[in-house]
C-alpha cells in the first residue's frame, strides 16, 4: 500500500478527475446516468486514497488537522451526491452548490497548507 503515500499526486488525480466528472454530470442534467455511476467509482477511489494519506498524515504530529480535511472531504463528495441527486427530481440545488464550494475551499487550503501538501503556498 506504499504506492497509495509515496506522494500525493495518486489522490490528486482522483480528485481532479471526479470534480471534472461532476461537473459535466451535473450541467448535462438527467440524462447523466452513466456519468453518475462513473463518479461514484472515483468517490470509492478517492476515499481509499483519501485515507491511506490521512493515515501516513499521522506521523506529522498534525493529526486533527489531517482530520478535519478527510471530514470536508467527505463533505464534499455529499454535497456532489446531493446535488446530482436533488437535480434529477428537480428540486431546488442551490444551497448545495454553496456548501460545495464552501467545503472545496475548505478542504482544498488544508490540503496545501499541511506537511504532505504538493505545494506550500502558504508558508
Amino acid at each position: 500500500m506504499d504506492f497509495l503515500t509515496n506522494q500525493t499526486h495518486l489522490h490528486i488525480t482522483t480528485w481532479v478527475v471526479g470534480i471534472v466528472i461532476f461537473l459535466i454530470a451535473a450541467l448535462s442534467g438527467k440524462q447523466s446516468k452513466g456519468l453518475h455511476m462513473l463518479l461514484r467509482l472515483f468517490y470509492i477511489l478517492i476515499i481509499i486514497t483519501g485515507g491511506a494519506l490521512f493515515i501516513k498524515g499521522m506521523d506529522y504530529g498534525q493529526g486533527m488537522l489531517y482530520g478535519f480535511k478527510f471530514l470536508g472531504g467527505i463533505f464534499v463528495i455529499g454535497m456532489m451526491e446531493m446535488v446530482l441527486v436533488r437535480q434529477k427530481k428537480n428540486k431546488p440545488t442551490t444551497m448545495f452548490w454553496i456548501l460545495f464550494a464552501v467545503f472545496l475551499l475548505i478542504t482544498m487550503f488544508l490540503g496545501f497548507k499541511l506537511p504532505m501538501g504538493p505545494m506550500n503556498f502558504f508558508a
